[in-house]
């Protein structure tokens, strides 16, 4: 039996990672930020007692010091899951540095706070596993979600040092790089004010999303799917250091890590019939 940690995980990929241990016979401390958007996982708690919800804003060092304390109660953290962040939508040109701080201190520095809370304890007893959900845009890059992809791409070159670092001291750590699924994610993405209809970019971007969205739509796939891959990034006895899920992220990202720059964009923009885009530069 394990002592987990996880980030984020009052609803989506985070409330059914925290089941999925759970149901396994873990001790799941599941961290939520707001009471407001916690009921499920409090109703899922009382079903499942070895789920134990946990207060927990990764941007607020006061409150990560007492949810790893609370945590640690049940004795030392064993796994930690960074699965807490959210998209910001905004072209780069309007980027208010207020929002593109937010996203940061969120998605990258919250990843890092969490680390650096559990990493010292399992260094020591030469045993733990971190588990950091990425993105598909941790590879790719999503236009006008510009702020977002890049958050996706510092995880994965953090998680990549921190493999190396962490290795000697028996440390698993490994990354999961959903595409597109049905949660709710997407309708809490959050727009800089500087982003509004007046924009010279609203029309392109949102011809654009009209556009991908046959490419990517994720409604039919499974969440479950990434509570899986994260579960046995961590149990299997054959790890790897990346996990990819949804058939969106398994045709995508292969097929950008196989091509030029310019390769790939020409193929998306064709599909999603903007090729002129590429002809006016």
């Amino acid at each position: 039996m394990s002592n987990i940690l996880i980030t984020g995980a009052n609803s989506g990929f985070g409330l059914l990672t925290a089941r999925k241990f759970a149901e396994a016979g873990h001790i799941v401390h599941a961290g939520f930020r707001s009471k407001d958007r916690a009921r499920d996982l409090e109703a899922l708690a009382l079903k499942l007692p070895n789920i134990r919800p946990v207060h927990l804003d990764v941007t607020d060092q006061a409150m990560i010091d007492g949810a790893i304390v609370k945590a640690r109660t049940a004795g030392p953290i064993d796994i930690l899951i960074n699965n807490a962040g959210y998209e910001l939508a905004c072209p780069v040109d309007s980027l208010s540095d207020e929002a593109l701080t937010r996203q940061f201190d969120t998605n990258v520095l919250g990843v890092v706070r969490m680390i650096r809370a559990v990493a010292p304890e399992m260094r020591d007893r030469k045993q733990g596993a971190i588990v950091n959900l990425s993105s598909i845009v941790g590879w790719l890059t999503i236009p006008y979600t510009a702020a977002y992809s890049a958050s996706k791409h510092a995880v994965e070159s953090l998680s990549e040092a921190l493999w190396y670092e962490l290795a000697p001291f028996g440390i698993r750590v490994a990354v999961v790089e959903p595409g597109v699924f049905p949660t709710n994610f997407h309708s809490n993405v959050v727009t800089d004010p500087n982003f509004t209809e007046g924009s010279p970019h609203w029309a392109n971007a949102q011809r654009y999303r009209s556009a991908m969205r046959p490419s990517m739509d994720g409604s039919k796939a499974d969440p479950q799917e990434v509570a899986d891959l994260v579960f046995e990034a961590v149990t299997t006895t054959t790890p790897k250091f990346r996990y990819v899920a949804g058939a969106d992220a398994r045709a995508f990202i292969p097929a950008y890590k196989s091509m030029e720059f310019e390769a790939f964009r020409d193929a998306l923009l064709s599909r999603a019939g903007l090729a002129d885009w590429a002809a006016r530069t």
